[in-house]
């Protein structure tokens, strides 16, 4: 197959163009985007969860394009927010970052990190989240209805169809009877 073809059955709908277009894109570096990654990540925390949410229930990706339209709005917000108030110290910080060594580590740069997230903490009143805050599991809210999952069938609802649909003499070896009548169950 050529890199444009792609083996899909013909009842397999992908999203057109103008759907899976966003208003803005987050045109932003690797350093820039780990110097804004834990600020970032708490702020657009509940986006993120409904998205993940939404991937995980459906397993389908077509499903969540609003979702993901959200996280990427809530990104662009909240990096026009950092340029407007701490604009100084994220340049100062993503530069440490960049230019710290090569593998981007940021044990080498927290001073400008203390600088960047006083400022965050002072002008937008975000603290920056603790080591382990995004790997503690959290209980996310959410108004989306619960998906219909027809992958499993209801064992017990057929069972007892079978069972009741047995004519009242139908004969039931012995070792098995008393699993069968109610009154010799203990179990039901």
């Amino acid at each position: 197959l050529l890199p444009t073809e792609m083996a899909l059955p013909n009842d397999v709908s992908l999203p057109s163009d103008e759907e899976l277009t966003v208003s803005q894109e987050l045109n932003i570096s690797s350093p820039a985007l780990r110097a804004a990654a834990y600020h970032m990540g708490k702020y657009c925390d509940t986006q993120s969860k409904e998205f993940i949410l939404c991937r995980n229930e459906t397993e389908d990706p077509r499903k969540c394009l609003n979702e993901g339209k959200e996280v990427t709005a809530c990104g662009v917000k909240f990096l026009q927010l950092v340029k407007k108030m701490c604009f100084e110290e994220f340049n100062k910080y993503m530069h440490c970052i960049d230019h710290g060594s090569a593998e981007m580590f940021l044990v080498h740069c927290r001073p400008s990190q203390r600088v960047f997230d006083r400022c965050m903490f002072e002008k937008l009143n975000m603290e920056r989240p603790p080591l382990g805050y995004f790997s503690r599991p959290r209980i996310h809210v959410t108004n989306r209805p619960a998906p219909v999952n027809n992958d499993f069938p209801d064992y017990k609802k057929e069972a007892s169809k079978i069972i009741n649909e047995l004519p009242e003499d139908y004969p039931i070896r012995k070792e098995y009877k008393r699993y069968y009548e109610p009154h010799n169950n203990p179990f039901i």
